[in-house]
């Protein structure tokens, strides 16, 4: 299971990779304003879902400690940050500061999941 939960984990920091290479990939865009939500912030926010979950019930099978509000603030930015890159993944462009938001939040659950103990 051990092998499982490392896979998982590797998943999840690939979904945060994607959905933050998303945004990082429209920073040029946003002097011209040709900004848009990119499929990798759409992917990167769903793998990152899926994963994160996964990873949760994992640990709790195996009997780790689990922070569950810590879980549930991660759960909660997550979910900001894929109704956000969901509802603005078909228009052609959206306002930078949508994607900027986008970048925080990710950033911020980074900072979550590191500095938090």
């Amino acid at each position: 299971m051990d092998v499982v939960r490392q896979l998982l984990l590797v998943l999840h920091i690939i979904g945060v990779a994607s959905l933050l290479g998303g945004v990082l990939t429209q920073m040029s865009a946003m002097k011209s304003g040709d900004v848009r939500v990119n499929k990798a912030m759409v992917h990167g926010a769903l793998t990152m879902l899926v994963t994160g979950v996964a990873l949760i019930g994992v640990r709790q099978s195996e009997d780790l400690d689990v922070d569950n509000t810590k879980m549930i603030v991660k759960l909660a930015v997550l979910l900001a940050i894929l109704l956000t890159v969901w509802t603005n993944r078909t228009k052609e462009r959206v306002d930078a500061r949508t994607v900027g938001a986008v970048g925080l939040l990710t950033v911020a659950n980074i900072a979550i999941a590191v500095m938090w103990t």
